[in-house]
């Protein structure tokens, strides 16, 4: 009989697919954090692109690799698949609540991690994708252009339920765009003023049919 090892570490990612997010909402299409992670690692590589493209000529800018980046992005929520996602209001509270989440996601990384093979250097590689150390110039900015990412995945998530009449996100769609907004960042403006509007249109106006 074959004893070769098995390891579940990614057949648990698969289970993203499971856990749903904006539960306190209602929703006309519920999403979860599988697909979200998607649309994320897809936005976060496109600001990544836009930013350098922008500093590129500027002394000492920072230039992150943009497939870097994206994995990142695309790792962002995997510990959720133990934590659940914990709803905005109730995880940035206080700093308090906040501080203790932000152990409590630590710890699910690293039970996460454990269902790799016992290779030091591979856990380390995924530990760093599942719970970054953010510190350094570089990484901050890694972490800043994931976050914009994650917030304008969820702008277009209010943006499709109110093209659908659902009003439960009108709410949350004025203070995500804020929250963006506020970002200033140019990238981010780039995006939300060239490539957001045509996630309301019809497929024929997206192609260009319709004219």
């Amino acid at each position: 009989m074959d004893n070769k090892e098995e390891y579940g570490f990614f057949a648990m990612l698969d289970r993203m697919q499971y856990i749903g997010r904006w539960a306190l909402m209602r929703n006309s299409r519920t999403e979860n954090i599988k697909e979200h992670s998607f649309d994320v690692a897809v936005i976060a590589h496109c600001l990544t692109l836009l930013h350098n493209k922008f500093e590129k000529d500027k002394e000492g800018a920072i230039l992150p690799d943009p497939y870097k980046v994206q994995a990142y992005a695309l790792y962002h929520d995997c510990t959720e698949i133990l934590t659940g996602d914990l709803p905005t209001p109730i995880k940035y509270r206080n700093k308090e609540i906040t501080k203790a989440y932000k152990e409590v996601e630590k710890e699910a990384a690293a039970s996460l991690v454990e269902l790799l093979p016992e290779d030091d250097e591979m856990r380390a590689e995924y530990m760093e994708l599942l719970a970054p150390d953010i510190t350094g110039e570089e990484q901050i900015l890694i972490h800043k252009l994931v976050k914009a990412a994650d917030k304008i995945a969820a702008y277009i998530k209010c943006l499709r339920e109110e093209s659908t009449g659902n009003a439960e996100f009108s709410a949350a769609k004025e203070a995500t765009g804020k929250t963006i907004s506020e970002m200033d960042m140019p990238e981010v403006r780039y995006y939300m003023e060239h490539f957001v509007p045509s996630y309301g249109y019809t497929l024929d106006k997206i192609t260009g049919r319709d004219n």
